[in-house]
């Protein structure tokens, strides 16, 4: 049966067929009642997305009621107002969110540009100070104090021992800062 052919029937009856389990019934009375809802929840609410909502729960409950439905007491579209209402009274009552003027801006986790260019700078100079390093020195010192790893692990590292380690470390340390000692100031380090 077209559509169409449904444009005679009131909405009580279109309910009851539904309620009988006419299929048709419901989707004529969908296309016949939704825009109508759609629209009231609209101008009581003025944001589509909340009146889409309270349109599609008004339709569901429409069809919750349908079998309990007592024909001659109220109008399907009235009572179908009625509920478009409260469910838009509902949704005014509930806290609204927070203006987006209102949110503070996050905080950037990032450095700013200068602080990084630093950070890049000290890298930098201290990977070239490391390159000057003899190479058992070298490795000593990005064991301990950059990997962190005990004396004892790098002593096995190396297959010296743990004395050993801690001579190789400490003049890679003295020799590190005197490279790196004029250039204090330049690598945004004070004394103050």
């Amino acid at each position: 049966m077209p559509l169409d052919a449904m444009n005679d029937i009131s909405d009580e009856a279109l309910l009851v067929l539904f309620a009988n389990g006419d299929k048709a019934a419901a989707r004529a009375l969908t296309l016949r009642l939704t825009p109508r809802v759609m629209a009231h929840a609209y101008r009581l609410l003025g944001i589509h997305a909340d009146a889409e909502d309270v349109a599609q729960e008004a339709m569901l409950r429409l069809w919750r009621i349908a079998p309990d439905w007592r024909q001659g007491e109220a109008q399907v579209s009235t009572w179908l107002y009625r509920v478009v209402a409260n469910l838009c009274a509902d949704r005014w009552r509930r806290p609204r969110g927070v203006a987006l003027e209102a949110i503070a801006e996050p905080e950037d986790g990032t450095a700013s540009a200068a602080d990084q260019m630093l950070e890049r700078a000290r890298a930098n100079a201290l990977q070239g100070a490391l390159d000057r390093l003899p190479m058992r020195q070298r490795q000593a010192v990005v064991l301990r104090h950059i990997e962190g790893l005990p004396n004892p692990e790098i002593a096995q590292i190396m297959a010296i021992s743990a004395r050993a380690v801690e001579s190789l470390t400490a003049r890679g340390k003295r020799a590190l800062s005197a490279d790196l000692a004029g250039k204090r100031d330049e690598l945004g380090y004070s004394d103050g």
